[in-house]
């Protein structure tokens, strides 16, 4: 359930790496595939598609994307950190590293058995087309492609964009979809231990095969224990330490330490949860589903709107008042998705 992008291969090119973790690095992973990637300035990802959907989280710094939709409509846009970006399967478009720092982010793509090898890419496929095909499909003479590289590019160095309104094209049709988002710029969801931002296609409506949960969780504080009905989870950690700690039913449980840049899988409908480690460190994370919208149970609220009686029955038969206490802590049935250090809080300190 846990891989590391430290331990993936990673494919160095001119201003840029990559490194991917899939089905291959993580047998677990299932239903989704990531790949880590950066982008000096003015280096391209260069213009490509993929048979699987593409959804993007910036970790750092700059970047520009550019795309195409079916009814020949272009997209343009500079996005920066905690911005997202989806095409859908086939769409075609390009990334471009901005500023003195460029960029790096984090690529989902809907499938786990995704390789970044398999990629569709202009200059691979101009390279292995006759010249007389590339001549009567652009209306030219077969010696302009002679300058083509012999070639893919994959990853190389661009000339620095312009602004965006400026490097638009004669024939530029604005699209009406809308490729990306400011996940950050959101309104959070303000629980007692943290932050969370959730983004699917409630208020992205273009992904319809990714959605994620951004959760800053606070020093000490806990993801509430919960599971998700319809999709695996895979996270990604950005920042801090976390424990994880997953039910498997038939009395299996499994707990696993987690760092930034590591990956976690926590398969569908399996009860979890999440300790931040550090007493001093915030901790973020990324859970990303691929399914059209974000989904949970809480343990919590379950209790709170089930019927004291049935509660009291299955976990407080042999001890009336411990079941009274119980039913008092769950009576609003709040949902409380990251949970702050109840032992440090003054309803502690008056219980004891």
């Amino acid at each position: 359930m846990r891989w590391s992008f430290a331990d993936s291969h990673i494919r160095i090119e001119e201003g840029g790496w990559t490194r991917q973790t899939t089905v291959r690095e993580l047998p677990s992973s299932v239903e989704l595939a990531g790949v880590n990637m950066r982008l000096d300035e003015g280096v391209i990802r260069e213009l490509h598609w993929h048979k699987e959907a593409e959804w993007a989280y910036v970790l750092e710094g700059n970047v520009r994307v550019t795309a195409l939709d079916t009814e020949g409509g272009s997209f343009i846009d500079d996005l920066s950190k905690g911005d997202l970006w989806y095409f859908p399967s086939g769409h075609p478009h390009s990334l471009q590293g901005l500023g003195p720092n460029g960029t790096e982010f984090l690529l989902i793509f809907d499938a786990g058995a995704f390789s970044e090898e398999s990629t569709f890419l202009l200059t691979d496929w101009l390279a292995h087309t006759p010249k007389a095909v590339l001549s009567e499909n652009f209306r030219l003479p077969a010696d302009v492609f002679d300058a083509l590289p012999p070639a893919e590019k994959y990853i190389f160095q661009g000339e620095l964009p312009g602004s965006i309104d400026g490097e638009k094209p004669a024939a530029f049709k604005k699209s009406k979809l809308n490729f990306t988002h400011h996940m950050l710029a959101q309104e959070p969801v303000q629980a007692s231990g943290g932050r969370v931002r959730i983004t699917d296609s409630r208020n992205f409506p273009i992904a319809k095969t990714v959605a994620a949960a951004h959760l800053d969780i606070e020093p000490g504080a806990m993801r509430e224990m919960h599971w998700h009905p319809n999709a695996d989870e895979w996270s990604f950690f950005i920042r801090g330490r976390a424990r994880v700690t997953i039910f498997a039913a038939e009395g299996n449980a499994r707990t696993f330490d987690y760092m930034a840049g590591d990956v976690g899988i926590v398969p569908r409908n399996m009860g979890h949860f999440i300790e931040n480690l550090s007493d001093e460190e915030p901790l973020e994370v990324l859970e990303i589903f691929r399914s059209d919208e974000f989904q949970d149970f809480s343990l919590f609220q379950w209790m709170g709107e089930t019927p004291q009686r049935l509660v009291r029955d299955h976990l407080f038969k042999q001890d009336a008042k411990m079941g009274q206490k119980f039913a008092k802590a769950v009576e609003g049935a709040e949902k409380d998705v990251i949970k702050d250090l109840y032992y440090r809080s003054p309803e502690y300190a008056e219980e004891l």
